[in-house]
C-alpha cells in the first residue's frame, strides 16, 4: 500500500512508547523559519483569507499549511517580500531554512515546500513624513 502524506498529527513510535508531533506544531516551526530569511517582509493569510495581512511573530502558523505524514512533510509558504528583494533567491533561501529546521527539530522528512508570493511590502511615505514631523494628508 503507497504511504500517503495526509493531515493527521506525526506519530513515531520506538520501544519506549510514541511520540506524537501536531501539525501547528510543525507549522510553527515552518513559520518560523521562513521570517528569519533576509527579504521576507511577513507572512500572509495566504487568497482564502480574502485579505493580505501581515503578521509579527505572535502567529507564527499564519500563512503555512502543512501535511504531515508518518515520516514525510510537505509545506505551503504564503509571503510578503520586501521592495528591492530578489524574489527567487528569497524563496529559495527560506526552502533551505524551512527544510533544515523541519528535519532537525522533528525527524520529519520535508517532500515539498512550496513558496506563494502574496504581496510585496514597500516603505511607507507617511512614516518618513511623520519622523521629520510633517503630516501627510
Amino acid at each position: 500500500m503507497e504511504e500517503m502524506i495526509n493531515n493527521t498529527d506525526s506519530l513515531m513510535s520506538n520501544e519506549l512508547g510514541s511520540v506524537k508531533i501536531a501539525d501547528e506544531v510543525v507549522a510553527i516551526i515552518a513559520g518560523l523559519a521562513a521570517t528569519e530569511v533576509k527579504g521576507v517582509a511577513g507572512m500572509s493569510g495566504g487568497v482564502s483569507a480574502g485579505i493580505v495581512e501581515m503578521l509579527g511573530r505572535k502567529n507564527l502558523a499564519k500563512g503555512v499549511k502543512v501535511e504531515v505524514g508518518e515520516k514525510e512533510a510537505a509545506v505551503d509558504l504564503s509571503i510578503i517580500v520586501e521592495f528591492g528583494a530578489r524574489i527567487p533567491d528569497v524563496a529559495q533561501q527560506i526552502q533551505k531554512n524551512v527544510k533544515n529546521s523541519i528535519e532537525t527539530m522533528t525527524g520529519l522528512k520535508v517532500v515539498e515546500i512550496n513558496i506563494h508570493v502574496q504581496g510585496v511590502a514597500f516603505e511607507k511615505a507617511e512614516t518618513k513624513n511623520e519622523e521629520a514631523g510633517q503630516r501627510v494628508k
